[in-house]
């Protein structure tokens, strides 16, 4: 009896050493954040020490620090950071949405995929900052011009996602789905979007990295406010430090939105763990 509750408590002390193990493992990455970035913030003081760098050529963290506390007291961060997350938002659902029509129709007929992919592979060949001051000579230099940026170079990856995944459903599913007699809309929703979600949300993931890029590379061109112009602004003004603080805030805006995509991807896709 005593040798039964003795291996009884050595296999449960062996279960509880192994979920901590398990939960180390998972949450190393989060652990060791702070040390990197504590790394990374000492190293950059310590360059500007070794190099003595004036402020507009390389700012210290504590002048960055300092600008960004001062633009965030008076509202200028936020300001500009609303018109540029807009511009992301609406882009990207305007690439995303239409993205995904057209990839659904390329993927259902062969023939006109074979038509118009010369067609879109052109369009992808020409780079976004070649098309963008056209855009801004068709559409102004408003809100809409930076949308259609954002738009124009989340779109291709989009589409090649929603193609490929479409096309990974088994044949077999299919057939199955047909002889239950289940309408096209069923096919939809219950087969086709959740076959193919994992590869939607892979190209989803790019798609809000690169969402960034195009509402920047729109307010290059031309703007009055987002962060694109905050940065035209300070370099003109050699104020390296706001330069900075705009540029740590689109890495933040990025992280974020793929961060938020990452939670979306590990709730929608749970049911693959089983």
């Amino acid at each position: 009896m005593v040798a039964i509750v003795m291996g009884a408590v050595s296999y449960l002390n062996w279960i509880e050493e192994e979920i901590k193990e398990y939960m180390w493992q998972q949450h190393l990455d989060l652990l060791l954040m702070p040390f990197v970035l504590t790394g990374f913030i000492s190293m950059w003081q310590l360059l500007v020490w070794w190099g003595d760098y004036p402020a507009f050529i390389l700012p210290a963290p504590r002048d960055v620090a300092n600008t960004l506390m001062h633009v965030l007291a008076d509202g200028t961060l936020w300001q500009h950071v609303q018109v540029t997350l807009w511009e992301i938002v609406a882009g990207l659902l305007l690439g995303l949405g239409t993205a995904v029509v057209v990839g659904y129709t390329l993927a259902k007929h062969q023939l006109l995929e074979k038509l118009l992919s010369p067609y879109l592979v052109a369009m992808q060949a020409v780079p976004v900052i070649a098309i963008a001051p056209l855009l801004v000579i068709w559409f102004g230099s408003g809100y809409l011009s930076k949308i259609l940026v954002c738009a124009l170079i989340v779109f291709f990856p989009a589409l090649i996602s929603t193609v490929v995944g479409l096309r990974s459903v088994e044949p077999n599913l299919r057939d199955l789905m047909r002889s239950l007699q289940a309408s096209r809309w069923q096919m939809f929703y219950m087969l086709e979007v959740p076959a193919a979600l994992p590869v939607l949300l892979g190209g989803l993931k790019i798609g809000v990295t690169l969402s960034v890029i195009g509402a920047v590379v729109g307010e290059f061109m031309a703007a009055n406010q987002g962060l694109g112009f905050l940065i035209n602004q300070a370099r003109g003004l050699f104020n390296t430090p706001l330069v900075f603080v705009a540029i740590l805030t689109l890495v933040f805006i990025t992280l974020t939105m793929y961060g938020l995509v990452a939670l979306l991807e590990t709730r929608l896709l749970r049911w693959r763990e089983h």
